[in-house]
C-alpha cells in the first residue's frame, strides 16, 4: 500500500467505490501515477460502498507509490460513500474523485494552487468556458444536468456545474461540511456545496478535460424523481437555517479569497485566517487557471 508515515499527508483523496473491480484498477493506476509526481505527500482513501465484487480485494492488494487504504461503508449510496470517507480523513487538504477518473487529473495542479492561496473549495466544471468534454453521454442526460444545475446554483455558490466528480476542500471545512450531509443520493454534492456555502466559503470553479466513461450508476430513468426528492430536502433545510440562529463560527484554518458567494446561512465579510503550510510543499502559483 505504498509507505507508510507517522502523520498524515498533506492531501487525501477519497474515491467512492460501488462494484468497481472492473474500472478500479486503471483509475488507482492514473491516480497513483498522478500523485506520486506532486510537491506534496498525498494519500488515497477507496470507500467501498457495499460492493458485492472484487472491490475490496483490488484495495487490499494494491501496490503503488503511494499509500491507498480502504474504508468500508455499509450504508449504501454515493454521498453516504463520500460522507463516509471525507470524515476519515485528516489532512489539511482533501477531496474525492469518481473511481473512472474521468476527470483528467492534470486538474489536479491548479486545485492545489488555488488551495495554497487560500480558495477553501476548488470543484471541476465541465461548463467552464475552457473546460474540454468528450463524449457527454446521451442528450437527454445533458439537458437534465443542465436544468438540474440552473435550479441549485443558488444553493451551491452559484457553480454552473455541481456534479462534476472532481471537488477539493480545506480539510477542516471539508469535514464539517461532510459531518452534516445528508443526502445519501446522487444529489448529495449540492448539499456537500450548501454547507460549505452558508459557512460563509465561496466556491471557486476551475476548467477540466472531462470524457465520457461508460459504467455509470447513474440512470436518468432510475433516479432522477429520488434526485428531485432531495433536492426539494435539500433547499428545505437551507431555508431554515436562512432564518434559524446564527450557525456559528466558519471551522478554524482556512481563508477565502475570490468571489464570495452569500448562500443560505452564509456570513458575509467572514473570513478566516489562512491554512499554514510551508510554501516549498505545494506547486508555484505562476500560470494557475482563474476559476
Amino acid at each position: 500500500m505504498g509507505t507508510r508515515r507517522d502523520g498524515p499527508a498533506p492531501l487525501e483523496i477519497v474515491v467512492p467505490a460501488y462494484n468497481e473491480a472492473d474500472r478500479l484498477p486503471a483509475g488507482l493506476g492514473l491516480l497513483c501515477d498522478k500523485l506520486a509526481g506532486l510537491p506534496v505527500g498525498a494519500e488515497v482513501v477507496v470507500v467501498d460502498n457495499a460492493s458485492t465484487d472484487g472491490t475490496a480485494e483490488i484495495v487490499r492488494s494494491w501496490r503503488g507509490p503511494v499509500r491507498v487504504r480502504l474504508l468500508r461503508c455499509e450504508r449504501r449510496g454515493k454521498g453516504a460513500a463520500v460522507r463516509a470517507g471525507l470524515l476519515a480523513t485528516r489532512a489539511p487538504y482533501i477531496g474525492f474523485m469518481d473511481a473512472d477518473m474521468a476527470t483528467d487529473l492534470a486538474a489536479l495542479d491548479d486545485a492545489l494552487v488555488l488551495l495554497r492561496e487560500g480558495r477553501p473549495v476548488v470543484v471541476g466544471s465541465r461548463r467552464h468556458g475552457r473546460s474540454v468534454v468528450e463524449g457527454y453521454a446521451l442528450p437527454v442526460r445533458r439537458l437534465g444536468a443542465i436544468t438540474f444545475n440552473r435550479i441549485v446554483r443558488d444553493l451551491a455558490g452559484g457553480v454552473p456545474d455541481t456534479q462534476c466528480g472532481f471537488k477539493f476542500f480545506a480539510g477542516p471545512l471539508g469535514r464539517a461540511a461532510a459531518a452534516d450531509l445528508r443526502t445519501t443520493g446522487f444529489s448529495f454534492d449540492v448539499e456537500l456545496l450548501s454547507h460549505c456555502v452558508r459557512r460563509g466559503a465561496p466556491v471557486t470553479d476551475i476548467p477540466v478535460v472531462w470524457r465520457d466513461r461508460p459504467g455509470s450508476t447513474f440512470s436518468v430513468r432510475r433516479h432522477s424523481l429520488q434526485c428531485l426528492f432531495d433536492l426539494a430536502r435539500i433547499r428545505a433545510r437551507a431555508g431554515f437555517r436562512t432564518h434559524a440562529p446564527s450557525a456559528g463560527p466558519a471551522p478554524a484554518g482556512y481563508a477565502t479569497a475570490g468571489h464570495a458567494v452569500a448562500g443560505p446561512g452564509a456570513s458575509a465579510g467572514h473570513v478566516p485566517g489562512p491554512l499554514a503550510l510551508p510554501d516549498s510543499t505545494l506547486p508555484s502559483t505562476s500560470g494557475a487557471g482563474p476559476g
